[in-house]
């Protein structure tokens, strides 16, 4: 039986605005802040911006930080109006579930893929953010048929267990062998005390690593991820997915537009504060790169809270006029991502190959902001050439 178009959800714009916004955070890398830092010395304002463009080394949060947790938070925000659409459209829970699979299976996949460019042979590799979202979003999509108070459980089961993984597993002892952990003893970001159960490639989620991604062909053998990122943190990610989840309902139902609001704000000052006090607390650290607890709640607080503002000023204060550039990027996410990671690159060369080093012309010390400025430009244009002609990538 077909639905009548007046029963599908509507489209919130504050979703795709915050998506978008999320989108164009990864996408400037490219402007490379970094070396416009570096050709200023002594700058604290260009300092700042780098500081906010780069990954915390360990422990802590910068803003950089913010756009994974929030692109995997809008997935859960998301599920509960596809949810909607598709029984709207007649599909039964086994049809959707089909789809679910085969959506997280092409995540999966696609983040596989996008790994091995220039590379000599297939990189499988399971830490980025597609296939982080890939291989929890089943578990996901089948929570989000479930009720709220189960929704509510599956959460705290997921983060007690994994932080029992972590806190259960051995700490070093006087024979670790360091060198193949790719981290020195002295390394000056090393946690102490029950903390040091989340140190750097000398945790749980690292030797499960050593293990499972040494059954698939490589190079070499593998022994640690330089960065610390680990396969395991897709199970604290869906964490961070359940908690938009939660978001997306409270979006989605038939509540006034000022109690969604105190609901998302109130949500968001609880996550933040339980992640904090188990950060100071030592009893779990806040560290993006293994996805600890503690981080899955404080970073899903400050998600709570973004897509209020959204919301609020979007959605509720009818401000979708100035968002406009975000939604064209965040309508199109997985377009915008596989450019950011296929064509940035080409463009770059592209601009300096027919215009010169127009960077140092306009720009000097600040050249690389110039360029990359272009590139992103460039990319941007092309989302938008989609979005006019209503081309939208699906999975």
């Amino acid at each position: 039986m077909s639905a009548d178009s007046t029963s599908l959800p509507p489209r919130l714009a504050s979703l795709d605005a915050y998506r978008g916004w999320v989108m164009l955070l990864m996408m400037a890398e490219v402007l490379s802040l970094a070396l416009v830092a570096a050709n200023h010395p002594g700058s604290f304002f260009w300092a700042l911006l780098a500081d906010q463009q780069t990954h915390t080394e360990w422990v802590g949060c910068s803003l950089h930080d913010i756009i994974q947790p929030s692109f995997s938070f809008l997935v859960g925000a998301a599920l509960p109006f596809s949810l909607a659409s598709r029984r709207a459209k007649g599909q039964g829970t086994a049809r959707m579930l089909g789809h679910a699979a085969r959506r997280a299976v092409i995540l999966v996949a696609l983040g596989i893929v996008l790994r091995s460019f220039d590379r000599p042979q297939t990189y499988f590799t399971f830490e980025d953010t597609l296939s982080q979202i890939g291989l929890g979003y089943v578990v996901l999509f089948w929570l989000g048929l479930r009720p709220e108070r189960e929704q509510w459980i599956a959460l705290a089961v997921l983060l007690a267990g994994y932080w029992a993984a972590f806190a259960l597993y051995p700490l070093p002892g006087a024979g670790f062998d360091w060198a193949r952990a790719g981290v020195s003893p002295d390394w000056p970001h090393q946690l102490t005390g029950f903390a040091a159960h989340w140190n750097k490639n000398t945790n749980a989620a690292w030797a499960f690593d050593t293990w499972f991604l040494n059954l698939f062909p490589r190079e070499s053998p593998f022994t640690n991820n330089g960065g610390g990122y680990a396969t395991l943190s897709f199970i604290p990610t869906l964490g961070t997915m359940i908690l938009g989840l939660a978001a997306g309902r409270w979006l989605k139902a038939d509540l006034h537009p000022g109690e969604r609001i105190r609901k998302l704000v109130a949500a968001g000052a609880v996550a933040l504060a339980l992640g904090l006090l188990l950060h100071v607390s030592g009893l779990c650290p806040i560290v993006k790169r293994i996805w600890t607890p503690s981080w899955t709640l404080a970073s899903g607080g400050i998600c709570f809270w973004l897509t209020a503002i959204f919301y609020e000023t979007i959605d509720r204060k009818g401000g979708a006029r100035w968002a406009f550039p975000l939604v064209v990027v965040g309508a199109n996410s997985i377009a915008a991502y596989v450019l950011a990671h296929t064509i940035a690159e080409p463009i770059g060369a592209a601009l300096h190959t027919h215009f010169g080093r127009f960077d140092l012309a306009l720009g000097g010390p600040a050249a690389p902001l110039v360029h990359g400025a272009c590139i992103l430009a460039a990319e941007w244009c092309v989302l938008y050439w989609m979005y006019r002609r209503r081309i939208f990538i699906k999975i």
